[in-house]
């Protein structure tokens, strides 16, 4: 099918996003429709908010099935796209936009990690750097070159796509980065056992 430069809109629901650049994820999991059928499907890629699978039932754009990932009980999600035996999902927000988070100063605990990731700067080439620890709502960076506070950074997780992060504080050369875009509690767990084998 050929590399695409640019991966398809999010914005339309019926068209697949293919990255070219993501790794893929090989998760077993299972999906039960309205009705109560179930199939099982393996789970491809990660996103902030949702994921790619490979279904052997065919899904229709907007409805919305139940995702069970293995010790992670069953997530509301809603088919973004689906084609040719592969679907796109979307994580239902749940009780994360609820009122009562934003009066928490800091909405997750930090967990330790020691992991190698991807960071660019913009206008800069891409290199190395570790994370420290991490939460949905940000991590802890060890770099090379000391950075602004505001400055903006692209962060490449393995098996997940670019997180795009704020630097909010810096100590020497570790910062500490808030993203502008939370990853999904759902995701974050999947991406913590894939990165604690790893390390």
């Amino acid at each position: 099918m050929g590399p695409e430069p640019k991966p398809p809109s999010s914005d339309d629901p019926h068209e697949p996003v293919e990255r070219s650049a993501r790794r893929h994820v090989s998760l077993q999991a299972l999906i039960t429709r309205q009705g109560g059928k179930v199939a099982e499907v393996r789970m491809l890629d990660l996103s902030h908010d949702g994921c790619g699978i490979e279904t052997p039932v065919e899904l229709i754009p907007g409805e919305p099935i139940s995702l069970s990932v293995s010790g992670h009980g069953s997530l509301p999600t809603l088919v973004r796209w689906y084609r040719d035996g592969r679907a796109g999902l979307h994580f239902e927000a749940e009780e994360e936009d609820a009122p009562q988070k934003q009066q928490t100063p800091r909405a997750s605990p930090r967990v330790p990690v020691s992991v190698n990731v991807t960071l660019r700067r913009v206008g800069q080439r891409q290199y190395q750097v570790r994370v420290t620890d991490l939460s949905p709502e940000g991590c802890k960076v060890d770099l090379v070159e000391r950075p602004r506070i505001g400055e903006h950074m692209h962060l490449k997780f393995d098996g997940l796509e670019v997180i795009v992060g704020e630097v909010c504080w810096v100590e020497g050369f570790v910062a500490g980065l808030r993203f502008e875009k939370p990853i999904h509690r759902s995701v974050f767990d999947l991406l913590l056992e894939r990165l604690k084998p790893e390390h």
